[in-house]
C-alpha cells in the first residue's frame, strides 16, 4: 500500500488548473479526486505538525481533509493563484479549530485573537525572553505580556487571560521532556510556523503522496451520509440538524445520529491505513 502511495501522479499548473474548472464548472468527482489525492500530502503533513497538542494522528488528519475538501469546494481558478497555496489557509484553520474545540483549558475561547495568542505566544515568548537574554535585560512578567500583546497584535488584557487559561501547563520553555540527560527542550516541540514545508510540497511535488485515503473515506458513506458531512462540514456557514432534518423529513436527533455514524465509517477507513500512514511520518 505504501509504495503503491508513492507513485502518485505529480499535478503540473496546467493540469491543476484544467481539473479545478472541471470540478467546479462541471461537477466533475473524478477531477475532484484528482486534484485533492495530488496534495494530501499537503495536508498530513501540516497535520504532523500539530501533534504535540495531544489529539491522535488520525483526527488531525480527518480534520485536515475535510479542510481540503473545503477548500476545494471554495477555490475559483479565475484568481490565477495555485491550489495548494489556497488550501494551506483551510487546511490549518480546519486542524487548528479542532485543537481549540479539544483543548480543555481554552475550550470557552474562540475568537481570532485568542486563536492567535494559543498558537504563538509561547514561540513569541520564547524569542522575546532569548532576545532580553543577549542584551543583559530580565523582562518583568508585566512587561513581557505588553511584548507579547505588541507583536502578536492583541490587547494586553487577552494575553493575560491567556496566560491564566495555560498557567497549569506552565514551565520552562528550556526544561528537558525527560529527566535523560539528552532530553530534548520543551522549546524544540514548539510548532514550526515556517512555510518551509509547504513550499516544499508545492515546488517540487514530492513524490511521495498518499492516495485513495480520502476518496476510500468518503466511499465508505451512502448518499444520504455525504450529503450531512457536506453540509455540516463544508459549507461556509455550516447548517444545523434541524434545518436539514426538515430537509431530510428527519428528526433532528435522526440527523445527529447520521452524522455520528458517517464520521464513525470514516475513522473507521482512517484506522485501516493509520500504519501506513503513521509509518510514513515516521
Amino acid at each position: 500500500m505504501s509504495r503503491r502511495a508513492m507513485k502518485a501522479e505529480l499535478l503540473d499548473a496546467e493540469t491543476e488548473l484544467r481539473l479545478a474548472y472541471a470540478w467546479r464548472d462541471e461537477r466533475c468527482e473524478a477531477s475532484l479526486h484528482r486534484l485533492i489525492t495530488a496534495y494530501m500530502r499537503l495536508a498530513i503533513s501540516m497535520a504532523a505538525k500539530f501533534r504535540r497538542y495531544g489529539a491522535p494522528m488520525n483526527d488531525l488528519i480527518q480534520e485536515a481533509g475535510l479542510g481540503l475538501m473545503k477548500a476545494a469546494e471554495k477555490f475559483d481558478p479565475d484568481r490565477g493563484v495555485r491550489f495548494s497555496t489556497y488550501a494551506v489557509w483551510w487546511i490549518k484553520a480546519s486542524i487548528q479549530d479542532h485543537v481549540m474545540r479539544n483543548w480543555s483549558m481554552v475550550r470557552t475561547g474562540s475568537t481570532s485573537s485568542q486563536k492567535s495568542l494559543f498558537f504563538n505566544m509561547r514561540r513569541v515568548q520564547a524569542r522575546l525572553e532569548r532576545e532580553a537574554a543577549a542584551e543583559g535585560v530580565i523582562l518583568d512578567r508585566h512587561t513581557m505580556r505588553e511584548r507579547i500583546a505588541k507583536e502578536v497584535g492583541v490587547p494586553l488584557h487577552d494575553v493575560e487571560m491567556m496566560e491564566g487559561r495555560l498557567s497549569g501547563s506552565d514551565f520552562s520553555l528550556n526544561a528537558t521532556q525527560s529527566s535523560d540527560d539528552e532530553g530534548r527542550e520543551w522549546i524544540d516541540a514548539l510548532e514550526d510556523d515556517s512555510e518551509q514545508a509547504e513550499q516544499t510540497v508545492e515546488l517540487k511535488h514530492d513524490t511521495a503522496m498518499l492516495r485513495e485515503w480520502l476518496l476510500t473515506a468518503l466511499s465508505a458513506l451512502n448518499e444520504r451520509e455525504r450529503f450531512i458531512v457536506r453540509e455540516r462540514k463544508l459549507r461556509e456557514e455550516p447548517r444545523t440538524l434541524e434545518s436539514l432534518g426538515i430537509e431530510l423529513s428527519l428528526s433532528k436527533e435522526r440527523v445527529r445520529q447520521l452524522e455520528a455514524a458517517a464520521f464513525a465509517k470514516m475513522r473507521k477507513s482512517l484506522e485501516n491505513e493509520s500504519k501506513e500512514v503513521l509509518g510514513f511520518l515516521g
